[in-house]
């Protein structure tokens, strides 16, 4: 039998062709429709072409505008080195550095005492009452060691801090102040050295200040306006001390002082609720109550000597306590003060410093000992174990030991003495030079020899001038006394500069690397700020 379609194509053979033509017709349309449209999407997309380019044109110009034509902001030049002198002068154990002209490179604080100030500025004595000489305070560039501003500030300074925060409506974000040993206390704003207050005082020598509180003789001043606050006695110690603020782990503020052989604690919050009689939102710590004497402040705690430094110690659970007394260092836990380690030390007569050692040991440096018998010692902050160890004999004018981070998570560290050995007749700053020493632990055999000193230097400070891109050394030198005015300089020098003309010492006999190879891979380092 045949297919049902054949039958049907047989039956209605023209039905079939016409089906077919018709098919053809549309096709033919589609095809026409087809050739009709082609020019409009070519000439759409040639649109897209040109407008693709004429993009891409304006992208480039605007690119070129901004890199070539539009000239960038001037960014100062930093010099590497830079010295300013005052003749017939003296100085004081100080130097502070802040970003005072915001260009981005830290600038340097410094106290002199002269007649007169430098030629630049017009300021005298007499104009700020003062009998000549008198205490001037300047700031200096740090980029090419301008002066940019100076100011007499007292008869005679006996004490002075910098970077005071300031309540927001004194015009000023931070502040110096200064006490005179003759009848001044006064704030002068640190970016403009305008006076922020001024108070007469009779204080004399034996003051302490406690940021943002002032202790002095028994009484407690406000840091941010100079008016005494509380009375007499609110910290129970005389002014000779130094304090430390301590966070416990309950997140109560103490203020911690030494107290001979015992430490001495005043809650924040106590001090605050007994000054100005209100409540307020600070915490004490429970168990730190029970330990204090409620009524000498004493801590249950007693050293095995005189305590000379109390430092906060970051730890992995909260902050540790490391105490410093006249025989030994303790390390001690920051909420119950009981010992982790002790380490016994003859003679500690420094302020230790922190830095790493490598990237996950914190180690704390101490020297120990004077003279020819001075030893510098890296201490494991968790174990007390000892890391690295060096005879140095120091001269005894040699300044405060430094550290400064560095990007491979490790420290720079920096001291002041002799490494060779030298006549028992020369072991005084006027027969022998100072020499500074840089030590990085990627290469413990070495120190570098970075600079030899003849004068005497009174302050020095390593400091990160620049983020990511130099640190320096500080030096301010002048007479050893006050009584023989001379010749005082500020000069800056530029670490990396020190490092390629140092001199390589080797502390064991043999090592792969040359002294240049040693200069260069040290020269590369990269400093950052401390946290």
């Amino acid at each position: 039998m045949m297919d049902s379609k054949d039958l049907e194509a047989e039956i209605h053979p023209l039905k079939n062709e016409d089906g077919k033509l018709q098919e053809n017709l549309e096709n033919q349309a589609k095809k026409e429709d087809s050739l009709k449209s082609s020019p409009l999407q070519s000439r759409l997309s040639r649109c897209r072409t040109v407008a693709f380019f004429l993009s891409l044109f304006i992208c480039l110009l605007g690119v070129f505008v901004i890199s070539f034509i539009i000239p960038c902001p001037d960014r100062p030049a930093s010099q590497g080195t830079w010295r300013i002198n005052y003749d017939t002068a003296v100085t004081y154990d100080f130097l502070a550095t802040e970003d005072i002209n915001r260009d981005k490179v830290q600038d340097v604080l410094f106290l002199y005492k002269n007649t007169n100030s430098s030629n630049n500025f017009n300021r005298s004595c007499a104009s700020e009452g003062f009998s000549s000489p008198c205490t001037f305070v300047a700031a200096v560039s740090g980029a090419n060691g301008s002066i940019l501003w100076e100011r007499p500030a007292a008869q005679d300074v006996a004490l002075v801090e910098c970077a005071i925060p300031q309540p927001r409506d004194s015009g000023a974000s931070s502040a110096c102040i200064l006490m005179g040993r003759l009848g001044s206390f006064i704030a002068v704003n640190s970016f403009t050295g305008e006076t922020l207050w001024n108070h007469p005082s009779s204080f004399g020598g034996n003051a302490s200040i406690l940021s943002p509180l002032l202790q002095v003789n028994g009484y407690i001043y406000s840091g941010s306006t100079g008016q005494q606050i509380g009375h007499q006695g609110s910290l129970c110690v005389d002014g000779t001390s130094g304090s430390l603020l301590f966070v416990t782990r309950a997140g109560a503020h103490y203020i911690l002082l030494p107290c001979a052989s015992s430490l001495c604690g005043h809650s924040v919050k106590g001090l605050y609720e007994k000054v100005t009689g209100r409540d307020n939102q600070l915490r004490r710590d429970p168990y730190w109550e029970d330990m204090l004497n409620t009524t000498t402040h004493r801590l249950l705690l007693h050293s095995s000597g005189g305590i000379r430094y109390l430092l906060n110690v970051p730890g992995k659970s909260g902050e540790h306590l490391l105490l410093v007394s006249s025989e030994a260092c303790v390390l001690l836990d920051g909420q119950e003060l009981a010992p982790i380690w002790t380490f016994s030390a003859a003679q500690v007569l420094r302020k230790p410093i922190f830095g790493r050692y490598t990237p996950d040991t914190l180690a704390v440096v101490i020297e120990n000992g004077t003279g020819i018998d001075r030893q510098i010692l890296f201490l494991d902050l968790n174990t007390g174990v000892v890391l690295w160890s060096q005879a140095l004999p120091g001269l005894p004018g040699d300044p405060q030991s430094a550290s400064l981070p560095t990007a491979d998570h490790r420290s720079a560290f920096f001291f002041w003495g002799l490494h060779e050995l030298v006549a028992a007749n020369q072991m005084e700053p006027r027969d022998a030079q100072h020499s500074l020493y840089m030590f990085h632990p990627t290469v413990p055999s070495v120190l570098l020899e970075l600079a030899n000193i003849s004068a005497n230097i009174v302050a020095f400070q390593v400091a990160l001038f620049e983020p990511s891109r130099h640190a320096a050394c500080i030096l301010l030198t002048g007479p050893a006394g006050p009584d023989a005015p001379g010749l005082v300089s500020v000069a800056k020098h530029k670490v990396q500069d020190l490092i390629l003309s140092s001199r390589v010492v080797r502390l064991a006999e043999g090592g792969p690397d040359s002294d240049q190879a040693i200069r260069d891979r040290l020269s590369h380092l990269r400093y950052q700020s401390k946290a």
